[in-house]
């Protein structure tokens, strides 16, 4: 079973050597309307926090040039927010660790200034000039202005399981941990961006939240999910249906596995789990990337000794964004992180019979969250 909420897991995971070395980050995802127009535009909030028993009162940014000669690694809160679309963005407000006021263990809180996080409350803003933007090419960030009061109510969990049990963490045996507190999630509230008013309401906002950390990023980089979802058997929205799938190339005790992803559709209450982890299931995954010209696909196809779930996704280059992080040892590996919030897609799922396969829905995908890097160890 993966549908098993865990806020253990929404707990703060930097301590020990993690602490000196580590990042955590809780992201948050959802479509929000036009106060005026009533058009969706998608958004994304993210409170990404590294290196805390390195900080002090100013935030520590590794990609400052005479930090990167002095190889001093980063420390600070970054608080990430923006937008998909034509007119995308992602805009980053960091916070030196004396500013920040961390609950680290469940329920998890953290704030800084008008920025706050908790399981079910978001709140903050962001404001970034063009000069400083331009200026300031170690914030990792564009142009703008955002303000967000947001409650969440996270409704269908993925809980993977493998490498957050308490042996494995405590170990630190996986590179980057992963944990979907609100696979399917509902926002309401409100959302201001470059002085245009938009409302998010829980039945249209298609919303998204998880959590990852470790000490590194995985390369290749993927992640798929949606909870926007039509039959296109029986023509009606799967109101109790979401899917997602993520991960790559995961480490264990710096050894890296094959290309590997962790995939689970949540199907109007029944579950069908991809989880490479549960060696029991025999999971069988094949992943491709393709960059066109106009738009990036993927297609996977995902099979365990039950059943079949074949994915293909795309979205538009126009509409996404080439997302910025940089590692806690300071490097900046992901040059190429492409991210959007704008995908479409069609996934088939099958059970398998002593017949063959026999195809349980056909269904159509909108308002995916996506995102494909890789680089070269």
């Amino acid at each position: 079973m993966f549908n098993e909420h865990d806020i253990f897991r929404d707990a703060c995971m930097l301590h020990g050597p993690l602490a000196h070395q580590g990042y955590d980050w809780w992201w948050h995802s959802f479509t929000a309307q036009d106060a005026v127009t009533g058009d969706d535009k998608p958004f994304f909030i993210e409170f990404f926090v590294c290196n805390p028993a390195l900080g002090g009162a100013e935030p520590v940014l590794g990609q400052l040039p005479a930090n990167k000669e002095a190889g001093i690694k980063p420390s600070y809160l970054m608080v990430k927010a923006g937008t998909w679309g034509e007119d995308h963005c992602q805009l980053h407000r960091f916070f030196g660790w004396d500013d920040v006021k961390l609950r680290a263990e469940a329920p998890y809180s953290i704030k800084a200034a008008d920025c706050y996080a908790s399981e079910n409350v978001l709140k903050g803003s962001i404001s970034i000039s063009a000069e400083d933007a331009a200026a300031h090419p170690e914030w990792m960030c564009d142009s703008g202005e955002l303000s967000w009061e947001l409650v969440i109510d996270k409704q269908i969990a993925f809980n993977v399981g493998y490498g957050a049990s308490a042996p494995l963490r405590e170990a630190e045996a996986f590179a980057m941990y992963w944990h979907a507190e609100g696979m399917k999630s509902a926002y309401s509230g409100r959302i201001t961006y470059n002085g245009r008013e938009y409302t998010v309401e829980p039945e249209k906002s298609f919303g998204y939240a998880d959590k990852n950390w470790g000490r590194d990023f995985t390369s290749p980089w993927v992640w798929l999910s949606s909870n926007c979802l039509t039959s296109r058997i029986s023509g009606k929205r799967l109101e109790n249906s979401v899917f997602d799938i993520g991960g790559g190339r995961p480490k264990v005790y710096f050894v890296p596995l094959d290309r590997r992803l962790l995939g689970v559709f949540y199907y109007e209450g029944r579950e069908f789990d991809f989880n490479f982890s549960h060696f029991w299931l025999n999971v069988k995954t094949e992943f491709s990337f393709d960059e066109r010209e106009d738009r990036v696909v993927w297609h996977v196809r995902q099979e365990n000794i039950h059943s079949v779930m074949e994915t293909e996704v795309s979205c538009l280059k126009k509409d996404m964004l080439l997302v910025n992080y940089e590692a806690p040892d300071g490097s900046k590996k992901h040059n190429r992180l492409w991210n959007g919030g704008n995908g479409t897609g069609r996934i088939r799922l099958y059970d398998k019979t002593p017949a063959g396969l026999m195809l349980v829905d056909d269904i159509d995908a909108t308002h995916i969250g996506c995102e494909y890097g890789e680089y070269d160890e």
